[in-house]
């Protein structure tokens, strides 16, 4: 039990520091000095919280992409979430936000097994056919999916969408990345894909 404990313990502190290292000066906040790339990815959560309140991570992530999609900094937007059942779906949440904000349809590109952020981005390149894109949600989150996307042989730069301030949520998933990012080591380590693959999807 000691040595698990240790090696959860010495993954965790690893993890962080290499996710930190890779992703260092990868993540832009200012529409005006990212690069272009084609093709901006946005990581799926939940259009609204369980107490129905609107969730401001979702709000503030769309706002980026179609910030970023009116700069001229992207041409195509990847939105990539869970619908894993039939009332839950957040692909198509983000697009019916993002043409609210003035974004067409037809650059909009719906990924329904974004279950993980594991899986977006690695469906990104092995379903959607991309290797080099921007990703758009808040920086902690940015970054853990830069260094996925380095890891299996991405070139990615990352979006700071505006984070959410409120104290409680904010700690909640702090400690929350902490264990993704131990995860997500254990994932690479073992070779892990995600739960769906399927057929080439060409944007």
């Amino acid at each position: 039990m000691v040595l698990l404990i240790a090696v959860i313990v010495g993954t965790t502190i690893t993890a962080n520091i290499a996710v930190a290292t890779v992703s260092k000066n990868r993540c832009y906040s200012s529409v005006e000095t990212i690069p272009y790339r084609r093709v901006g990815l946005v990581l799926g959560t939940s259009k609204s919280l369980k107490n129905g309140n609107p969730n401001l991570y979702f709000k503030y992530r769309v706002e980026a992409a179609a910030a970023l999609y009116h700069a001229g900094k992207i041409s195509h937007i990847l939105v990539s979430g869970d619908n894993s059942v039939k009332w839950y779906d957040e692909p198509s949440d983000m697009r019916d936000a993002l043409i609210a904000m003035g974004v067409p349809n037809s650059v909009i590109h719906l990924d329904y097994a974004g279950f993980r952020t594991f899986d977006s981005m690695v469906r990104a390149k092995k379903v959607f056919g991309q290797d080099k894109f921007t990703v758009i949600s808040q920086r902690w989150h940015n970054e853990r999916a830069i260094y996925i996307g380095q890891k299996n042989g991405m070139d990615v730069i990352g979006f700071n969408a505006k984070d959410v301030k409120l104290r409680k949520i904010g700690v909640k998933n702090r400690i929350r990345e902490i264990l993704a990012r131990t995860k997500m080591a254990f994932d690479i380590f073992f070779g892990k894909e995600p739960h769906f693959l399927g057929d080439p999807i060409e944007i």
